[in-house]
């Protein structure tokens, strides 16, 4: 049984991280890729009887860095903030190395080995929550990226493609019907 507590003490912290003025990307995030995320890696860990509360505190804290210290490396300070923020819960120590090792080998991007099938589910439901995100992602090309039309489009289907190729082949049922109406739309 999860560790309810704990859990909601996490969630609360990433909610309270986001609202600060100090929050690299505001409030967003909680709602538009945070609680996806979440929901991506609970349906996952009980499709494959993962453990549920490493999941979900993972899921939580994934992109924690990302808030906190922006986006370079923020598997890496996402780690050390867990770290630090779960040995003040008196968190077991082997989970508080579980979850770091789900938030270290999240990142699509890096080449860093998943050695565990809670590492799996949260890369994998990091890049399914995109596509409950198409106006984030849309905000993203126009707003940081300065594309135009045309441009974002192209950039959106091609970032949909990426994240759909990353997911794990046994997870891709789930997101499929998304994908491809996205795809659809994007054509």
């Amino acid at each position: 049984m999860p560790n309810e507590e704990i859990i909601d003490i996490i969630r609360n912290f990433v909610e309270q991280e986001c609202k600060k003025p100090s929050s690299k990307y505001g409030y967003e995030p909680y709602e538009s890729h945070f609680v996806p995320v979440v929901k991506y890696a609970k349906i996952l860990a009980e499709k494959y009887n993962a453990d549920l509360e490493i999941v979900e505190i993972s899921a939580w804290l994934h992109d924690i860095g990302s808030i906190i210290y922006g986006r370079e490396d923020h598997h890496l300070t996402g780690a050390e903030i867990a770290e630090k923020k779960l040995r003040e819960l008196n968190y077991p120590e082997e989970k508080i190395q579980k979850v770091k090792h789900c938030i270290i080998s999240h990142r699509g991007s890096k080449e860093i080995s998943r050695e565990s099938k809670e590492a799996q589910i949260i890369a994998d439901a990091d890049s399914m929550s995109n596509f409950d995100n198409l106006p984030g992602i849309f905000k993203a090309a126009f707003v940081y990226e300065n594309l135009h039309q045309l441009e974002a489009k192209s950039s959106v289907k091609q970032k949909l493609n990426n994240c759909y190729n990353k997911i794990s082949e046994n997870s891709k049922d789930i997101i499929k019907p998304k994908y491809e109406a996205a795809m659809l739309l994007l054509s």
